[in-house]
């Protein structure tokens, strides 16, 4: 089974959560940050995910055909102005501490395997949110501008989420690519159909974007994209 954080730390987390929803469904209401919604219909041959890298411990790991439903390929955007960061270096400052970044009164990324303060191919996170939502993933890919993580037994999600900072002319790029079905039928309910947990994920995707913005000692510039392609059951592709 994937590890857990220790118990002191739940707790501390829990504490939190009350404050951190209020606080959170706050900050969703009444943000001004643009975002630019797209959602299209997808196909099986286009928006499959990257295959596990070889030699990368799959054991315990969700891949998308274990899960429920559709398949949803999506993308989170933000182009970043007035940066003096590199893409190395910023990745380097995510990479190395999650929560850096995180909405930590919401979400919170919990090493549960691995050395702290840095990040190596097979380390674990338990990603901390309220209620059921808790995440356990592992690193399956680490580049010097980009790193991998791949969902195991009892996410909410199966499948992969990549991080991305790179270079556009005189402008700093950081998305966010995710392949994943939901882990069950009742996730796929909550996800596809309630909708809560899919505005739950999308708000803490932007959210960690506005705060790697700041990290990089920038502003954003034309908003946030999310592009959500939507590949259903039987989809010849």
């Amino acid at each position: 089974m994937p590890r857990r954080p220790p118990r002191s730390r739940r707790l501390a987390t829990a504490v939190r959560w009350p404050v951190g929803i209020a606080l959170t469904s706050w900050q969703y209401m009444w943000r001004t940050t643009p975002m630019h919604r797209v959602e299209v219909a997808g196909s099986a041959a286009d928006d499959a995910p990257p295959p596990l890298p070889h030699g990368v411990p799959d054991d315990e790991v969700q891949l998308p055909e274990h899960g429920s439903g559709p398949l949803f390929h999506r993308r989170y955007r933000v182009r970043i102005r007035d940066s003096r960061c590199t893409p190395e270096e910023l990745m380097a400052f995510v990479s190395g501490a999650p929560d850096r970044v995180a909405p930590t009164e919401f979400a919170s990324f919990q090493k549960v395997r691995g050395e702290e303060g840095r990040m190596a191919l097979g380390d674990e996170f338990v990603v901390r949110m309220p209620g059921p939502w808790d995440g356990p993933v592992r690193v399956v890919d680490l580049q010097p501008t980009s790193f991998r993580l791949a969902t195991l037994d009892g996410h909410l999600e199966a499948g992969q989420i990549e991080f991305t900072a790179a270079r556009e002319g005189d402008r700093l790029v950081f998305h966010i690519e995710s392949w994943a079905r939901s882990g069950d039928r009742l996730s796929d309910l909550l996800y596809d159909r309630v909708r809560m947990a899919k505005e739950i994920q999308l708000h803490m995707w932007t959210s960690l974007l506005e705060r790697v913005v700041r990290a990089a000692g920038g502003r954003i510039t034309g908003g946030i994209e999310i592009e959500t392609r939507r590949v259903d059951d039987g989809d010849p592709g």
